[in-house]
């Protein structure tokens, strides 16, 4: 039995290492497969992650619609808005208090100067002035009394009669008398130029545009307080014409330079006048130049406060462009366009703005006509920002 024992086990020993080779085969294999699943899934992941990276890159650079400047039609003359005014304006106030007894000129009447406008009732100033000469006749009577004993005492100290000093007392007596009647005669003068305020005249050859009182009104002296202002009187011929020229056309509207105005009360009609001056200076808010035109008006038929287009007799070589309203950022530091240059990237640019035509505006400078602008371009567009660029269909 022993050695049949003996005989099994010396038969099974050989086949006891393949079954353990074989175990460590398939441990082996599984560990693989598993390594190569944990790749294949981490190579997925990691796919996954740059897909989504580019898509989240592409996302962030933003779509806008460009637009080119459109040229304007060239101009054979300068054509600008602007306002007609008086030649010369004034308010009329009243230099004396009181109240108004009578006026004689209203609205649209014409008046030479000189010519009474009004009359005014003062009380209190023709009760100062009639105690004014009073003081004044009592000042003369003292002065005159002064004198006499001053020559009186000076015949006396002739004759040793009378101490100097008394004489002297007497003779400083006539001279405050003097002075006294003087400051009187003066404080009279100065009430009867008050009282002669009571009469309103025109100051210059005009025409009564505005009349802002009525009888019995309180009127004080001077321009303080409501309702002061009695009448305005505008002189019209000449009238004259402000406009504020661009400055990429100040240097060829100067003194001396024809231009004509056109007014909508009357249509295909021209008015003849020429630059009579100009500020020489550009205002740095509107970058424009405040020039001024004298037209005749010798017929009456321009009123100041008329709208006017104003033809300038110079030619117009600059190019003009047009934009949309829409195209153009407003900032603190003034109008800008986003402009998109041949690297897709955005450039600002300020840019001038002329004439306002409503849905788009004139163009003075800061861009070229080849230029891509950005239509309706967002508050954070910033310089050098990257874009994808579409073209619009509906700007011509």
């Amino acid at each position: 039995m022993a050695n049949e024992t003996n005989a099994t086990s010396a038969a099974q020993s050989p086949t006891a290492p393949a079954h353990i080779q074989q175990r460590h085969f398939i441990l082996v294999l599984v560990a693989i497969l598993f390594l190569a699943g944990a790749a294949v899934a981490f190579a997925l992941r990691l796919g996954e992650h740059r897909a989504l990276a580019k898509e989240t890159e592409a996302l962030a650079v933003p779509n806008v619609v460009v637009i080119q400047p459109k040229p304007e039609p060239a101009q054979q003359d300068l054509t600008l808005p602007s306002t007609l005014q008086a030649f010369t304006e004034s308010p009329i106030y009243a230099r004396t208090s009181g109240y108004v007894a009578h006026w004689y000129k209203d609205i649209g009447s014409q008046v030479k100067k000189g010519q009474l406008l009004a009359d005014l009732e003062t009380p209190e100033v023709d009760q100062e002035l009639l105690q004014s000469r009073a003081a004044r006749g009592q000042a003369e009577a003292q002065m005159n009394l002064a004198k006499t004993s001053a020559e009186r005492w000076e015949s006396l100290r002739k004759m040793d009669a009378v101490a100097q000093q008394e004489t002297d007392e007497k003779s400083s007596g006539y001279t405050q008398g003097q002075a006294a009647l003087a400051s009187a005669t003066a404080n009279v003068r100065r009430l009867e130029q008050l009282e002669s305020f009571k009469h309103i005249y025109a100051p210059f050859t005009g025409v009564i545009i505005r009349r802002n009182t009525d009888i019995g009104a309180l009127i004080n002296a001077g321009n303080s307080g409501t309702n002061q202002e009695l009448f305005v009187v505008a002189q019209i011929n000449p009238i004259r014409v402000y406009v504020d020229v661009p400055e990429i056309d100040a240097p060829s509207v100067r003194p001396g330079v024809r231009a004509t105005i056109e007014l909508p009360s009357f249509p295909g009609l021209r008015f003849a006048g020429k630059v009579s001056r100009s500020a020489d200076a550009i205002d740095p808010t509107t970058r424009t130049l405040r020039t001024e035109i004298d037209v005749p008006n010798r017929d009456g038929k321009l009123f100041p406060g008329s709208y006017a287009q104003v033809h300038f007799g110079v030619n117009v070589a600059a190019v003009r462009l047009s934009v949309p309203v829409n195209a153009l950022l407003f900032r603190a530091e003034g109008p800008r366009a986003a402009v998109v240059g041949a690297d897709g990237k955005i450039k600002l640019k300020p840019v001038t703005i002329g004439r306002d035509y409503g849905t788009e505006v004139e163009i003075l400078g800061g861009i070229d006509p080849a230029e891509s602008i950005v239509l309706n371009p967002s508050d954070s567009l910033e310089d050098g920002q990257a874009v994808n660029v579409v073209k619009a269909n509906t700007h011509s």
